[in-house]
């Protein structure tokens, strides 16, 4: 097989030509990014051979959620942590296992905070489903990382200066955006480099594919339950039926409807009445990606991008996917369908 020129991009070569034509793009956010893909590379390694060591199956403890800790979650969040905070270009970072902000050591520390999800859709991980890491990067409010706060990490998240998420499936993906349009690379094992695959990704204006968990259907509100029904209905001069496709792991789904078309929606329920992704750790950096690729994302009524955060590990409902299905959403939330 004969690959393209475009195939041949690794994704440091294309940092550095983003770097020239987005002066804001500094090597400081590349080199940022560029520990991100190495760390993802580490998690990669465990998550292909998962089940020839001992790390498969649950931790025996809870994170600040209250949910049960798989042991790849423990293990992929010591590697990004390790991996990152070693080399001190981010001051402040939070991740989904942990209670609290994480201070890495202060020498050369930098001038960014990183948030992320170390292993989102971990409980799937022990029948080989696929898996993800997803990141977002904010710069500090001050001018002193060794006065870095949790502050600093509680920003909108409008503010990032970039985003993104790896999907460790048949193949291993990186996308990101540091609000110039949406990148995805491959990683090819052979020679250990992320190679760009998906350059300028664009998300259709409408798709063919709804994302929901419907074995909440009695938790649901009486307008999502419609706009899920209408999304069953027959019209074909709106594309509809639509058909479902929910593999329960956040990341593969967005990816794929990212790629395609479609809607995911988490919507708030009975039981989890704020919502049950986390906005800082999921939605922020993916609604940001979405956004860049021409989707939409909000809460059912509010962009996300656009919500105040509170606290570390707040949740939030979730509509994100093609502009025209959220859109189409939020009109059957607000009772308007």
């Amino acid at each position: 097989m004969i690959l393209t020129m475009n195939k041949l991009i690794t994704i440091e070569s294309h940092f550095l030509q983003q770097q020239k034509l987005y002066p804001e793009v500094n090597a400081e956010v590349t080199d940022l990014l560029n520990d991100v893909a190495f760390a993802s590379k580490l998690v990669r390694r465990e998550v292909v051979r998962a089940g020839l060591g001992d790390i498969l199956g649950l931790a025996g403890t809870t994170n600040v959620q209250g949910e049960e800790v798989k042991k790849l979650d423990l293990f992929a969040n010591e590697q990004i942590i390790n991996a990152i905070g070693q080399h001190g270009r981010f001051a402040i970072m939070g991740s989904e296992e942990n209670d609290s902000i994480i201070i890495p050591p202060k020498n050369e520390t930098g001038n960014y905070a990183l948030l992320f999800d170390p292993l989102d859709g971990s409980s799937n991980i022990d029948v080989n489903v696929s898996v993800g890491t997803i990141f977002s990067i904010y710069r500090l409010k001050g001018d002193d990382p060794g006065k870095a706060s949790l502050d600093d990490c509680l920003q909108n998240g409008a503010e990032q200066v970039a985003s993104g998420y790896v999907i460790y499936g048949s193949s291993v993906v990186l996308v990101y955006t540091t609000g110039h349009g949406v990148h995805g690379f491959t990683y090819d094992p052979t020679i250990g480099e992320f190679l760009l695959s998906h350059p300028n990704i664009l998300t259709p204006e409408s798709g063919k594919y709804y994302s929901i968990n419907e074995g909440s259907w009695a938790q649901l509100n009486d307008g999502t339950k419609r706009y899920i029904d209408y999304l069953k209905e027959e019209d074909p001069a709106t594309g509809r039926p639509y058909s479902t496709r929910y593999i329960g792991s956040l990341v593969a789904d967005f990816h794929r409807n990212l790629l395609t078309g479609g809607v995911f929606v988490y919507p708030a329920t009975k039981k989890h009445k704020n919502g049950k992704l986390r906005l800082m750790y999921e939605a922020n950096p993916l609604a940001f990606i979405c956004e860049q690729a021409g989707g939409r994302a909000t809460d059912g009524s509010r962009r996300i991008l656009d919500i105040k955060p509170e606290e570390l590990h707040q949740r939030t409902p979730l509509y994100i996917g093609s502009v025209k299905d959220v859109l189409t959403a939020e009109e059957f939330e607000k009772g308007s369908r």
